[in-house]
């Protein structure tokens, strides 16, 4: 083989290596642009809130007598859980709606009289909302028929049914965090593509109107919330 021969094919082999470090170079640069394009993103929260009533209601009620013998405090009891039971029955509450919970007896020395008191702890259980609302309206009856509420006796109004709205929920958040990356991508000159990640916030069950109804009751109006984080792909 000659000399000439030889560089031609030298000059044609570095030809051919020029040109694949150059298509090469391109191919890599092309994809590292395509990969850097695949990572843009942006980070946005999105919120939902939906307005519910309670469907379960259950009231704590307690309540105590004293007196200097135990069999005279017991009958005492016994007539004002009897006037409690008349209580709800008058409202149209079912006997099974009341139930006890718990009794405590506690015995003590004043000026060496023996004192007893007894107290009962009974247990409202409803889904009746109305019907557990008219009730603690018209508590002060219970009063009058001599049964005295101690104090942290109160209704408390529960949503039950959490399950059966959480995904029209989620679906709500998602639609308004892809709102607020889409403004984000309009004032930035770029353009929302798909999901990269989500994450789903808490579920929370609050009062509709603030701390709690009338007086700093609970109310039976909640309000769920939802707050969910989601990275959208920037185009």
């Amino acid at each position: 083989m000659g000399w000439e021969t030889r560089d031609r094919i030298i000059l044609g082999g570095a030809a051919v290596l020029a040109f694949g470090m150059v298509a090469g170079g391109y191919l890599l640069g092309d994809g590292l642009t395509r990969a850097k394009a695949a990572d843009r993103s942006v980070t946005v929260r999105g919120l939902a809130e939906k307005d519910v009533t309670a469907d379960l209601a259950t009231w704590s009620i307690s309540y105590s007598a004293t007196g200097f013998d135990l069999p005279t405090v017991r009958g005492q009891i016994d007539a004002n859980t009897r006037e409690l039971r008349a209580y709800f029955e008058g409202l149209g509450f079912r006997p099974e709606a009341l139930t006890p919970v718990g009794a405590g007896v506690n015995q003590w020395l004043n000026n060496g009289v023996n004192t007893i008191t007894i107290t009962q702890r009974m247990l409202l259980r409803t889904n009746d909302i109305a019907r557990a609302q008219r009730a603690v309206a018209q508590q002060f009856d219970l009063v009058r028929r001599g049964v005295t509420l101690q104090e942290g006796s109160g209704m408390r109004y529960s949503f039950t049914k959490l399950n059966n709205i959480k995904p029209q929920m989620v679906a709500a958040a998602t639609r308004d965090a892809r709102a607020a990356a889409e403004q984000f991508a309009k004032d930035s000159g770029a353009g929302v593509s798909g999901i990269k990640s989500a994450t789903q916030g808490y579920f929370s069950i609050e009062p509709r109107d603030g701390e709690g109804g009338e007086g700093g009751s609970d109310t039976p109006f909640k309000k769920v919330r939802v707050v969910t984080t989601v990275d959208f792909y920037l185009r």
